[in-house]
């Protein structure tokens, strides 16, 4: 097997297999559950007229070897934009060859082309593997933010609340 990892953009065809990896990736933290996303959401959302995040798609010998899904974010204190990193994903056989450090490398370098200064990621509470990765990265953990989020019914109960408020 080539130990030879080529970074790309993700195109529309590659659609099933990004979404089979997001499968993976929520199995491997046990929260398989959680994924209601299809491929077709993906095709609509990254790659129609307006795409909400983009991806970078790892591979060795022609074969998928990890993906990076990410878009972009903007920084009010700082003043400058920055990139979210959603997903980091890498097969188990291609562990070992740096391929998620290549990948998060690639998306701060494209980035900071584009006058980036940050990225910002979270990490499934339990898992440490992921932790400590990071933190050898130097992505550090940020003490004084916490992530929260509204979904589902409650997402669109607050929504429709507004509404009828204004």
């Amino acid at each position: 097997m080539s130990k030879t990892v080529l970074l790309r953009p993700g195109c529309v065809d590659d659609v099933e297999t990004i979404h089979a990896a997001l499968l993976k990736l929520g199995t491997h933290i046990g929260a398989h559950q959680e994924i209601t996303s299809t491929p077709d959401d993906l095709r609509r959302y990254g790659f129609g007229e307006n795409p909400a995040f983009s991806t970078l798609i790892a591979e060795v010998g022609g074969e998928f070897a990890g993906l990076c899904l990410h878009f972009p974010i903007f920084s009010t204190w700082m003043g400058r934009p920055g990139v979210y990193v959603q997903d980091l994903y890498v097969e188990d056989r291609f562990r070992g060859l740096r391929i998620g450090e290549k990948l998060l490398r690639r998306v701060v370098r494209e980035c900071r082309a584009a006058g980036g200064v940050y990225l910002r990621l979270s990490v499934d509470t339990d898992n440490e593997t992921a932790k400590a990765f990071y933190e050898k990265l130097g992505i550090g953990w940020s003490s004084y933010e916490q992530v929260r989020k509204i979904v589902g019914d409650a997402f669109f109960a607050f929504a429709d609340a507004l509404e009828e408020e204004q």
